[in-house]
């Protein structure tokens, strides 16, 4: 396994345990067929391409990451009949959701109003 292809394993492996820690809907994941990443297929049978390549700059893969299985989960959601809003930020529920960014080389999820809130990816608390 390749530097890339760890780097982008460990950081799908982060966002994963974000999303069965606040999300409902849990994608099957399969590798993409040409090896470069991989597709996350919700219960209704559709499916999203997930790839990234690291820039060098920590934290940037991870969030990028993050931000294509949010598109999923969101687009995952609504299908389900749910509030497409994932992950709920906790100063303001129901309003939006959080963003994934980087903070001083960490990939984190933030609140987009630029409140305090943030936490890094792959930590975020379960809602259970």
């Amino acid at each position: 396994m390749s530097r890339t292809e760890a780097e982008f394993s460990e950081a799908l492996a982060a966002v994963l345990r974000d999303l069965r820690a606040q999300c409902s809907v849990r994608p099957e994941v399969r590798e993409d067929e040409d090896g470069s990443g991989v597709v996350l297929y919700a219960p209704d049978g559709s499916g999203q391409g997930v790839w990234a390549e690291t820039d060098g700059r920590p934290g940037v893969l991870t969030a990028e990451v993050a931000d294509q299985v949010q598109g999923w989960a969101v687009e995952a959601l609504w299908a389900a009949g749910e509030p497409a809003v994932w992950p709920r930020c906790p100063a303001h529920p129901d309003t939006h959701p959080l963003e994934a960014a980087v903070d001083r080389g960490t990939a984190v999820w933030r609140c987009p109003r630029g409140t305090a809130t943030t936490v890094p990816v792959g930590e975020l608390a379960s809602t259970d």
